[in-house]
């Protein structure tokens, strides 16, 4: 009889049905044991928890720790989401500011999303309006432009030679001056010569630097058509009169105390004068290196960077330069200048609401070009020139664009114009009795003549637009100056506002309409449709 297969501990025959029973018995065999091994586990960690307390608190917090994973582990819908009382992210009850980077990010992608359609929408409308052979460039706007550019430094050779007479006379002076205290001073008579020289010396001055300006003025409104050879020239002008100015300005000073010194007072000259002491700082290598430096503000010594120069980083920094100035160009022919043109016919019959239209769509593509070109100069131009000079403070701004106030924003943004009217014009108003209002009311007069220079002769329209643009800032200053002092946020946030508005919608798109008219009614198709007796007309942008 054949044998039949047994199980080989019980000798159990297996069928169907008993796999069946088996599978359930081995599940529910395994099942019993993973719960007991849970209530082993918890069991144990509050074993644990209760044998471990004597051993400190550091164990009894890393038990409890464990006692609530492995609570968790086992009853998992139990679990308190809900443990405390939190305020909502956005509300003033939250205990930390949260970082809105991810809005920023969102704004500069509408932004570029924005601006690429009306880059889109421009190109339907006009096409392509670069034309570099429809440029004005007149020959004899070239010559006088190039002519300007070689003769307006020699007004500050003029002023090198004024300063060389008076540094001989100085070192003659001090000479034939009798020791007092153990430092030269001069007698009665040596100072009132001392005095009569700076009269003379001043008026000499006075009469180069208002010929620098005044002849460059002259000439560029009377001769130079083109507006941006005469703003190149009137912009060298400019400076070279600020540096003139500041060159007679800090010898004078530098000179009395050379002929007047009390105890300790030479030696309370900054250190870094030390180097080069007057009157050895008059040389014309020092003159030539103060031309050339990127600050407006004389010193016969600045600091320098060690080393030698870094031409990949001028080549670099001269390249954005070109770049940028390209994108002003295209910007300024391509998007700017349509929207001028077709704002013509609104200022000729005073449409309000379309002029505030054209104001608003004009503000973008002018702040691009403004931060554009204020990159390009005070970051790129400058810092190049610094680099080539060895120029070491090339704090040429500071970050204006959080500015609190409109004071601060003319405090940071032009470093070297600020730290000129601060030394020169500010600081001696001061110390001579004069306000703090009074003082920055002179200022800003001078500021506004500077700025109606700048913009009205290469346009050849002094209407005054810059100017009061320029002077009635005192106001907004006095008004934000305020919410800059304010300890809340909200007070600099205000602020901060009020300075972009004024800057991007009020400020330079209205001063571009303005003088953009003045040109066109002056030499282009304003002044023809007025000589027709018809109203200007320009297509629908």
């Amino acid at each position: 009889m054949p044998a039949e297969p047994m199980d080989g501990s019980t000798g159990f025959k297996p069928d169907s049905n008993h796999d069946g029973v088996t599978r359930r018995i081995a599940v529910g065999t395994a099942l019993g044991h993973a719960s007991a091994e849970s209530t082993r586990e918890t069991v144990t960690t509050a074993d644990a928890l209760a044998n471990g307390s004597a051993d400190g608190p550091a164990h009894g917090s890393q038990d409890i720790a464990e006692l609530r994973r492995a609570f968790r582990r086992k009853y998992r819908h139990v679990e308190a989401i809900h443990s405390s009382s939190k305020p909502s992210c956005l509300s003033h009850d939250a205990t930390e500011t949260p970082s809105f980077l991810g809005f920023r990010n969102l704004m500069v992608i509408v932004l570029v999303a924005a601006n690429l359609r009306l880059v889109i929408e421009n190109i339907q409308k006009y096409g392509v309006l670069i034309c570099i052979k429809c440029h004005d460039f007149r020959r004899s706007d070239l010559q006088l432009g190039l002519a300007l550019y070689l003769l307006i430094p020699c007004h500050l050779l003029i002023a090198y030679l004024l300063e060389l007479v008076a540094a001989a006379n100085a070192r003659a002076s001090r000479a034939t001056a009798k020791k007092r205290h153990g430092s030269s001073s001069p007698t009665e008579d040596q100072a009132r010569e001392f005095q009569r020289t700076w009269r003379v010396l001043r008026v000499l001055h006075a009469v180069n630097v208002s010929a620098a300006l005044a002849v460059t003025s002259y000439v560029v409104y009377a001769h130079v058509h083109h507006p941006l050879i005469g703003t190149v020239a009137e912009v060298h002008a400019i400076v070279v009169w600020l540096k003139t100015a500041s060159y007679a300005l800090t010898n004078r000073d530098l000179r009395h105390a050379y002929l007047h010194p009390t105890r300790g007072e030479l030696d309370a000259l900054p250190e870094l004068y030390h180097h080069c002491p007057y009157p050895r700082n008059v040389t014309f290598a020092n003159l030539v290196y103060f031309w050339w430096a990127p600050t407006l503000v004389y010193q016969p010594a600045y600091p320098r960077t060690p080393g030698k120069v870094r031409w990949l980083f001028v080549a670099k920094r001269l390249g954005e330069v070109v770049c940028l100035s390209a994108f002003i160009w295209f910007a300024s022919a391509q998007y700017a200048a349509p929207v001028l043109r077709n704002s013509l016919d609104k200022i000729a019959t005073l449409d309000l609401v379309s002029i505030v239209e054209r104001l608003l769509k004009l503000s973008t593509i002018s702040l691009v070009i403004w931060l554009a070109g204020f990159f390009a100069l005070f970051q790129s131009f400058l810092n190049a020139l610094a680099e080539v000079t060895r120029f070491g403070d090339r704090e040429f701004y500071e970050a204006w664009w959080n500015s609190e106030s409109l004071g601060m924003y003319w405090r940071t943004w032009n470093k070297p114009v600020y730290q000129f009217f601060r030394r020169h014009v500010y600081s001696p108003l001061r110390s001579r009795g004069w306000s703090h209002m009074a003082s920055s009311t002179i200022v800003f007069l001078l500021s506004a003549v500077l700025h109606e220079l700048l913009v009205g002769v290469p346009t050849h329209n002094m209407i005054g637009v810059a100017f009061l643009g320029m002077f009635l800032q005192l106001p907004l200053i006095i008004l934000t100056a305020r919410l800059e002092k304010m300890q809340s946020p909200n007070g600099k946030l205000l602020g901060n506002t009020i300075f972009w508005v004024s800057f991007t919608i009020v400020g330079q798109p209205f001063a571009a309409l303005i003088y953009f008219y003045a040109w066109q009614a002056k030499y282009g198709s304003v002044s023809r449709a007025m000589a027709q007796g018809q109203p200007p007309t320009c297509p629908a942008v």
